[in-house]
């Protein structure tokens, strides 16, 4: 299994980064991963730590319409360019935390997606620059208000309330490039959206040299990939868990405030 870096808080509210362990102890490091954090002697018991987001981001810089079947499934044509927009920090929460159903909203959707984690800064990066920038990979659920979607202009507030950027539940340094995304409803067994991630129209390293023109990327920073086919409507009481090969699952609630 490859090596689990989390981020954790302590009854007191100290928060670290560690590895976990197949015992669920967490070894904790004096630093973040992609800072260089090296292991300290520190290192926390099962029942003494919850898992956070693996990283707080900057930003999050998300890409639409990456899969050419979804952007089918949306009414459109793939994008001849990455199609950016951003989600705001504030919109993380980590695995086994609730989706907040807001009330402006009657349509809310679940889209999972491979999350890349930054690991240096990244500024108008080549296309080789860029695969040096990407430190690891994690799950992430681009969570959409498609009603306010299809109303605004522009998707900052169908994709920028508060809990709608579940994220973790930890970060990999390494994944196949034929690694098998899927989301899953509740009880059922076959998923609603199931690809491979090398069906993506841009790849990672061009989504990071291309982000990287426009805006500088920052250790710690996440850019969401895009989502696959098979978007759909998520209810109060909901259960929605994406599975990537090689990472694990993510899985989160949907309540009504």
């Amino acid at each position: 299994m490859a090596q689990r870096y989390v981020r954790v808080q302590n009854p007191k509210g100290q928060i670290y980064y560690g590895l976990l362990q197949l015992s669920l102890k967490v070894q904790v490091l004096d630093a973040p991963p992609w800072l260089e954090g090296q292991l300290t002697d520190l290192v926390l018991e099962p029942d003494t730590y919850q898992i956070l987001a693996p990283c707080a981001p900057s930003k999050i810089v998300a890409v639409g319409k990456n899969y050419a079947e979804h952007a089918a499934e949306m009414g459109t044509d793939v994008p001849s360019e990455p199609l950016l927009f951003l989600k705001p920090p504030t919109s993380i929460i980590a695995s086994s935390e609730e989706i907040y159903y807001p009330p402006q909203s009657q349509r809310v959707d679940y889209e999972g997606e491979l999350a890349l984690v930054i690991g240096e800064v990244a500024f108008d990066c080549t296309l080789e620059e860029a695969q040096t920038k990407i430190w690891g990979y994690t799950i992430a659920n681009d969570v959409t208000a498609r009603d306010l979607q299809k109303r605004d202009n522009q998707w900052t507030r169908a994709k920028g309330f508060d809990t709608f950027c579940p994220l973790g539940p930890w970060v990999v340094r390494e994944l196949s490039p034929g690694a098998r995304i899927q989301t899953f409803l509740n009880e059922q067994a076959e998923p609603v959206q199931s690809a491979t991630i090398d069906q993506m129209v841009f790849p990672p390293d061009f989504l990071v040299s291309y982000i990287s023109q426009v805006m500088t990327l920052l250790p710690g920073d996440i850019v969401l990939t895009g989502t696959p086919l098979g978007v759909g409507p998520i209810h109060s009481g909901d259960r929605i868990r994406v599975e990537i090969e090689g990472i694990g699952r993510l899985e989160n609630t949907v309540k009504t405030r």
